[in-house]
């Protein structure tokens, strides 16, 4: 069971319970019963009031208890749609939605008659099981101004009762702005020959193929080859210029003795040995 409990006589006191109970007195096949329905609901009468997609089910005390079924009708895709168009970009907060504190223009749009978010008498569909031959009796109109003041508690439960998705207003908030991600323009994109000419790099045909970049091979501490063995041009220069180099030119080692002379002298001018006996 969920009562609705009325404190004093205001029975809406936040924005989308005081609009479903403007929207049931603006239409005039309801104005000789809502009166004595309020009453009835700020006397407590209503005992049990349950909101669920397209209806409402309530139980009212008189002098029976009786039960009262209240059918509304979906609202419209394309209804639905304009209204979501209307709103895109005025909503950025589901918090500020639920708790009516948006533009006067984006609500008076949604509250709207005849293409808002209320249903009008055409869309609703009265049942008591009292014997009052009226479609709207005291009790419908008792459970009626119960969903305004349910409302004060959970304004969600108005989009539930109408079929649609409250969040479906955020999701179209920024669609007609206009607004596109920041992309980077032709002219700022280089082209890989670009790109090659800039860094002296040979570029690879694949896409998706890495850039190799040459790196100069490290030197061997006091050698003048490379690490890969190779010769620099400066040590072949080199070797070019000894082996071009006539076998006498080049030097002998010492091998710890004198040379002669031809003429069988050594140097220094010490004589032969014959000629010391003699």
């Amino acid at each position: 069971m969920a009562p609705v409990t009325i404190e004093g006589r205001t029975i809406a006191k936040t924005f989308w319970g005081k609009s479903w109970c403007t929207n049931l007195e603006r239409y005039s096949d309801y104005a000789s019963r809502v009166p004595r329905g309020r009453t009835y609901v700020r006397n407590g009468s209503v005992l049990d009031l349950q909101i669920a997609k397209g209806e409402v089910v309530a139980m009212v005390a008189g002098s029976s208890l009786y039960k009262i079924k209240i059918t509304i009708a979906p609202v419209e895709a394309g209804r639905w749609k304009g209204i979501c168009r209307d709103c895109a970009g005025g909503i950025d907060s589901l918090v500020e939605l639920l708790q009516g504190r948006l533009a006067k223009g984006i609500m008076d749009r949604v509250c709207r008659e005849g293409d808002g978010l209320f249903p009008s008498p055409e869309e609703i569909k009265l049942s008591c099981s009292c014997p009052d031959w009226a479609d709207m009796c005291k009790h419908v109109a008792a459970a009626l101004y119960g969903v305004g003041a349910r409302l004060d508690e959970k304004p969600q439960l108005l989009f539930v009762l109408r079929g649609v998705d409250e969040n479906e207003l955020l999701a179209n908030a920024g669609q007609d702005l206009g607004l596109k991600a920041a992309t980077p323009s032709a002219a700022k994109i280089l082209d890989d020959s670009d790109i090659a000419a800039l860094f002296g790099l040979e570029m690879a045909d694949s896409a998706d193929s890495a850039i190799a970049i040459p790196t100069a091979p490290k030197r061997r501490q006091g050698s003048g080859t490379l690490r890969e063995g190779k010769k620099t041009p400066a040590v072949k220069k080199a070797a070019a210029a000894k082996k071009s180099k006539p076998p006498h030119a080049a030097r002998t080692k010492s091998s710890g003795r004198k040379k002669t002379t031809p003429s069988g002298t050594r140097h220094g001018g010490a004589r032969p040995r014959s000629q010391r006996s003699a």
